[in-house]
């Protein structure tokens, strides 16, 4: 069973291995404990495997806004380089949600000095700029309500109304840093900007993204582990959004991508960063026993 696991800890965390890890430096800036804390809830949310299938709806969900997608679609190198911008963007996500303000602040300055080229116009002739208030924002929320809402379908427990709205009103703090607006500040709120947004609807860049997200480059084996993933997201989509995406519900797509998280959660526990970011503060009463993978030992000699 110990061999199993450490093939899927390889299989699951092996594509995201292509950038630096955004951490390596973190216990430098003991005791800091950036923008969130051991007592929030991002930092529970972020740190469990159902991040996985959240990041993937996140993707899903920034694809079906026109000037959004067009911007990747025009700029990205996400073609030529799919694992070093997926990595890059992982990175993103660790770095803002566990990492000291040192940290959140060269995360932050990385994405504005990436977005500052991408301008252009959409197929129906609309003007896009990636640093646009507006499109930031689409970016952020889609991203926010995906981790939120993988988590209330395949997370270990069911968050209350107050620490769904908890999470969603911490990230948020990481939208003002990059001028996203609007940023809602409720789950419901954020559920229903995101699932009612007017900009929302078919594009040739959608359907390149979808097309590429439906058949990622991965070994057989983490094709198996993904296609799961990517039912349980799709089954959390909301409708209008996923008729969009040109997408349909898998029969027992949520039990699939239950299983599948679950599964996961088994082999991975809780992130490993997570743990790391308790380490840096000082936080007491540690449940060790939710984290299963071992951290690097240059990191905890510092």
């Amino acid at each position: 069973m110990e061999v199993l696991r450490r093939r899927v800890v390889a299989s699951a965390t092996g594509p995201f291995g292509h950038a630096r890890y955004p951490l390596a430096d973190t216990m430098d800036h003991a005791p800091d404990p950036g923008l969130f804390g051991p007592g929030s809830v991002s930092w529970e949310v972020i740190g469990d495997p159902a991040v996985f299938l959240g990041g993937i709806r996140g993707l899903l969900v920034q694809a079906a806004h026109p000037e959004v997608v067009a911007g990747v679609s025009d700029h990205s190198r996400y073609r030529e380089d799919p694992l070093g911008r997926l990595s890059r963007t992982s990175s993103y996500v660790t770095a803002t949600t566990f990492g000291a303000m040192p940290e959140v602040e060269a995360a932050v300055a990385t994405v504005r000095r990436a977005h500052r080229p991408v301008e252009g116009t959409s197929h129906r002739g609309k003007p896009y700029s990636a640093g646009a208030p507006a499109l930031a924002a689409w970016v952020h929320n889609a991203l926010t309500d995906s981790f939120l809402t993988a988590f209330q379908a395949f997370g270990p427990r069911r968050l209350t109304t107050a620490e769904a709205d908890r999470f969603v009103a911490e990230q948020a703090r990481i939208g003002q840093l990059l001028d996203a607006d609007p940023l809602p500040l409720t789950a419901e709120e954020l559920a229903r900007w995101v699932a009612g947004h007017p900009a929302v609807g078919p594009s040739p860049g959608l359907k390149e993204a979808v097309a590429f997200l439906a058949n990622p480059p991965l070994s057989t084996g983490q094709r198996l582990g993904y296609a799961a993933l990517l039912a349980g997201a799709v089954d959390t989509l909301p409708v209008r959004i996923r008729m969009a995406l040109g997408l349909s519900e898998r029969p027992g797509g949520h039990r699939i991508g239950q299983v599948s998280v679950s599964g996961l959660r088994w082999a991975l526990g809780s992130s490993p960063t997570w743990r790391l970011a308790l380490l840096r503060v000082g936080a007491s009463g540690v449940d060790d026993e939710r984290f299963k993978q071992e951290l690097p030992v240059e990191l905890l000699k510092r």
